[in-house]
């Protein structure tokens, strides 16, 4: 039997909803919104009308739904908000807790554009030093904030940082490939300019799926041109979202998974999941806590996701992932997670850690074996597996 604790990395097991809507789509439709007026083509754009309107709600933004530009996942949304609105000697500020989605472009921009890039520091506890955030953003055009860390499963205060960056003039993005499907947000009255999203993580959807709010008013220059099945005369990409940052045949296909688990979300609600998962989580946190040789680096974090990442003594990170798999069924992840700035906080970046991270179908049995496999490997540290 196997037992999957790595949802922080992608919902590997989906609802049977979202196949369905997968396969039906395929089967019945296939046609790409935009691409004619005949009759599948009209179906198909008005599937992803309803999924942007879907993901408005899951995201608390408010307004016209046609402001969330489908994209591949979040990295492709971070880049194109990233390179669409940093300019030349610009400067970005990032957060030790991001992922390597925004810390990579900006190190891109920094080499193309001469963009300045700061770090706003902050502790093992997933806190930020907010004082150091406000001299930081003196003169920053970007703010881009990971509403919650891979690696601690800690949030951050959008809200109160949003602020800050406002009162300094800077743009605000927010990262939000862990938050979103996980907690119930209301980016659209914490006032942040932008919304990166992945829909393979907590929300549910297939791989390739993802997007990018942008707020009324705000212009983000295209990362990618190309067709958008209008104004096909004109060398210049449409100045209106979508079209404007929607460049070739969108993955039609995945957008229906993507509705079908924003809808098994309102369904079964966000809080209730969100409310199971971190009893689950309160479970592993405490029994790995209390188990000798096991060490848990990430907090408690209770306004977080249920993540709970440690190392073992006397064992090297991927061993523990190996022995774990091999031995006891149980899928986690080892390694640094994209996010080397998180485990230089924790102490971790020599060797990595063990990542688990619960969802939406995680079991007591799965966390109950975790906590076995785990008190098995720190009682024989030297077995090869």
């Amino acid at each position: 039997m196997t037992h999957y604790l790595d949802y922080a990395a992608t919902s590997a097991i989906r609802p049977p909803e979202v196949t369905r809507a997968v396969a039906d789509f395929l089967t019945d439709c296939g046609a790409s919104p935009g691409r004619g007026g005949h009759d599948l083509a009209l179906d198909s754009a008005r599937m992803a009308f309803r999924c942007r309107r879907a993901l408005a709600r899951v995201l608390g933004v408010t307004g016209d739904p046609g402001r969330i530009a489908f994209m591949f996942n979040a990295t492709h949304a971070l880049n194109t908000a990233m390179w669409g609105t940093v300019g030349e000697g610009d400067v970005i500020v990032n957060t030790v807790f991001d992922h390597n989605a925004s810390l990579r472009p900006a190190h891109q921009l920094s080499k193309a554009r001469g963009v300045e890039v700061r770090m706003i520091p902050g502790d093992a506890s997933g806190d930020l030093d907010m004082d150091a955030a406000e001299r930081m953003l003196d003169g920053a055009r970007l703010l881009v904030i990971n509403a919650v860390s891979n690696v601690l499963g800690s949030a951050l205060p959008v809200r109160d940082l949003t602020r800050l960056a406002h009162d300094a003039g800077a743009l605000v993005l927010v990262d939000a490939a862990q938050s979103a499907g996980h907690l119930t947000v209301s980016y659209g009255d914490d006032g942040v300019d932008m919304v990166a999203f992945t829909g393979h993580k907590a929300l549910l959807a297939p791989p390739g799926t993802g997007g990018l709010w942008v707020r009324e008013g705000l212009e983000v220059a295209p990362f990618l041109t190309g067709g958008t099945g209008g104004d096909s005369a004109q060398r210049e990409m449409p100045h209106e979202m979508p079209d404007s940052l929607e460049a070739g045949t969108s993955n039609s296909a995945g957008v229906a998974g993507l509705l079908a688990g924003c809808q098994y979300l309102f369904e079964h609600g966000i809080d209730e999941i969100h409310e199971r998962e971190m009893a689950l989580k309160a479970t592993l946190f405490d029994a790995l806590s209390a188990t000798p040789g096991v060490r848990v680096v990430s907090p408690r974090a209770p306004e977080g996701v249920a993540i709970v990442t440690v190392t073992v003594d006397g064992t090297d990170a991927s061993m523990v992932a190996e022995r774990l798999n091999t031995e006891f069924g149980v899928m986690a992840r080892h390694g640094l997670h994209c996010a080397p700035e998180a485990h230089r906080v924790l102490g971790t970046l020599d060797g990595g850690a063990v990542r688990l991270s619960i969802g939406w179908a995680t079991t007591e049995d799965d966390v109950a074996r975790a906590v076995e496999g785990l008190e098995e490997i720190a009682r024989t540290p030297d077995r090869s597996g």
